[in-house]
């Protein structure tokens, strides 16, 4: 479980093709050095699993169905990616129940001076609400728009600063998980 409260930008040092998809080597000090093996860590919005944590940096394993939903698989070296450890009982909840699934990918339809506008599959926008939450590249964020294909969110100067979404640009595809909560009033009403 995340909150979508980027707490390191890292930087991808390496993408190795596996027998089983692909080993991403990312280099996030602040993370590394509080995670072990066996520790969960989103990597913009991926839920990913640490293989290994040393001398800052951290080695994840990412399966083809974690390719064929997500950015990851498109990831080059030297590219930032947003980097948050799981929440820890006792930890604040600043952002939103985040639980690193993503659900599909978007594309940046516009960059105003606002925010960013991001169209994504029908399918996932009718979980979506004005003033409700987003998962965009594991960054929680409040949909300020929304039409039937495309939804829009506005990002505050630090969130521009602490992640790879200030960097953002027309056409970049992103990792989108909608509300769990919405998914789950949507099944129980059926």
């Amino acid at each position: 479980m995340f909150t979508g409260i980027v707490r390191e930008l890292g930087r991808v040092d390496a993408v190795e093709p596996t027998d089983d998809g692909v080993r991403l080597r990312i280099a996030a000090p602040a993370t590394a050095s509080g995670s072990a093996i066996g520790d969960s860590v989103a990597v913009n919005g991926v839920c990913l699993t640490v293989t290994e944590a040393s001398n800052g940096s951290l080695a994840f394993d990412a399966v083809p169905e974690t390719l064929r939903r997500s950015t990851l698989g498109r990831l080059e070296q030297g590219a930032g990616v947003n980097v948050e450890p799981a929440l820890r009982a006792g930890d604040l909840i600043g952002g939103h129940f985040v639980q690193g699934h993503v659900d599909g990918v978007g594309r940046v339809r516009r960059v105003t001076d606002e925010g960013l506008e991001i169209e994504a599959a029908r399918e996932l926008v009718r979980y979506c609400i004005e003033k409700g939450s987003i998962a965009v590249e594991g960054v929680s964020l409040t949909i300020a728009s929304l039409d039937e294909d495309s939804f829009g969110v506005a990002l505050v100067p630090h969130t521009r600063e602490v992640t790879t979404l200030g960097r953002a640009a027309e056409g970049d595809e992103v990792n989108l998980e909608v509300d769990m909560l919405a998914k789950y009033i949507e099944k129980l009403a059926r």
